[in-house]
């Protein structure tokens, strides 16, 4: 009996380390992952002369993974720190293959509402500037789950502040939207249009907003805040492009779901509204490429100044029809999309366009893709040829 028992004792024994080195191994695997180890964390830990290094939060998602890839064809150090809740593992392996050179980019897997590991990424980082992409961005979900917008919006830009300062860290480009504005009495939206969000979405955008602002008056910080309005299409090289999480399609833009459409994923689109005062009465909206949104985020930087708050619409300055769209779609995917249409949704108004004077007389930007059903076709040629996404 003492034989056997110390024999299952040895199994044992045997069984624990083999499953602790299982672990270790795993762990070991997930820091390659996520821990690119051709970079050299001295060159991220140290301000380099002539080289602006950019931390750009949420740099996994749709936009942030787009402006990621502009900012190190520009020759920028990137740090892209993402929980991946909304973003794209993918999107992060496409641009380390595009710039496996050391010191040019790194991914850190973190949650910006902990604020521990927040400062510590801080500590760690000789950053110059940051690009605050990281947010959920839902207008639907957002009345459902009000709570989580005011604490991933709101209370993450504030732990984003706190860490600059705490580690003079002075320029910030914010991500805003033109949510924040609500349902303004005229068209075209201007800077000067007030702020009336109706939905938890807009709401917590207008509170980050009011942080920035408040905060800036207290220091020599280089802010610029851009409100952009409804964002299509994908990189026209086709290197990146928009994959939502399955679950989140309902929420999500109407490009996704005249994409969903034409591949028979949903069985067609629905089209709510079509007694609006507009020309064919359906909603109208201001629809941005996401390669010139991303062009609008660099020319802020390079423009911001310290002590100084830039506040821009980001739009074409032309609306288009919820009609207008579906028809581009359909000849962009060359797929007769079945549309339905239905009453009225609460809360959408006729139409929404921007006023993009003001940026194109302070930072010389103009929308160059304009096209809507090119920037359809784009985008639709990413799709087919990422059926699962990345």
């Amino acid at each position: 009996m003492d034989f056997l028992d110390s024999r299952r004792k040895s199994n044992s024994a045997g069984k624990v380390i083999a499953v602790a080195f299982f672990i270790a191994v795993c762990i070991v695997m997930l820091k390659q992952v996520y821990s690119p180890s051709y970079t050299s964390p001295d060159m991220f830990s140290q301000h380099e002369l002539g080289v602006t290094h950019v931390l750009v939060t949420g740099g996994a998602g749709y936009i942030g993974s787009h402006a990621a890839l502009r900012l190190l064809k520009d020759s920028y150090r990137v740090t892209i720190v993402d929980n991946l809740s909304r973003g794209n593992l993918g999107a992060v392996k496409v641009l380390q293959e595009l710039f496996p050179e050391p010191g040019r980019l790194q991914f850190i897997y973190a949650d910006l509402g902990d604020a521990k590991a927040v400062n510590k990424i801080f500590a760690e980082n000789a950053f110059d500037a940051v690009m605050h992409f990281a947010a959920v961005a839902y207008v639907g979900e957002s009345t459902i789950e009000p709570l989580r917008y005011y604490h991933n919006i709101t209370s993450n830009t504030l732990t984003v502040l706190e860490a600059m300062a705490a580690h003079n860290v002075k320029t910030l480009i914010y991500s805003s939207t033109c949510a924040t504005y609500g349902e303004p009495i005229k068209m075209p939206i201007r800077e000067e249009t007030p702020q009336l969000p109706i939905n938890p979405y807009g709401k917590a955008k207008k509170m980050a907003e009011d942080i920035i602002i408040d905060f800036s008056n207290t220091t020599d910080m280089a802010v610029m805040i851009l409100r952009y309005f409804n964002v299509i299409g994908s990189d026209p090289e086709g290197r990146l492009g928009e994959a939502p999480r399955p679950e989140l399609r309902e929420h999500g833009r109407i490009s996704g779901a005249c994409f969903d459409a034409a591949r028979g994923i949903i069985p067609g689109l629905k089209v709510k509204g079509t007694d609006y005062k507009t020309a064919d009465g359906t909603c109208v909206r201001d629809y941005i490429d996401v390669t010139d949104l991303v062009d609008a985020h660099v020319k802020a930087l390079a423009h911001a100044k310290p002590r100084k708050v830039g506040i821009y619409n980001v739009g074409t300055g032309k609306g288009r029809s919820v009609k207008e769209f579906v028809d581009a779609c359909k000849k962009a995917t060359g797929v007769d999309i079945k549309v339905e249409y239905l009453d009225r949704r609460p809360g959408d108004y006729a139409e929404v366009f921007s006023d993009p004077s003001k940026i194109k007389q302070e930072l010389s930007w103009t929308a160059q893709y304009t096209d809507l059903q090119k920037s359809l076709q784009i985008a639709w040629k990413w799709q087919k040829s990422h059926l699962n996404g990345y």
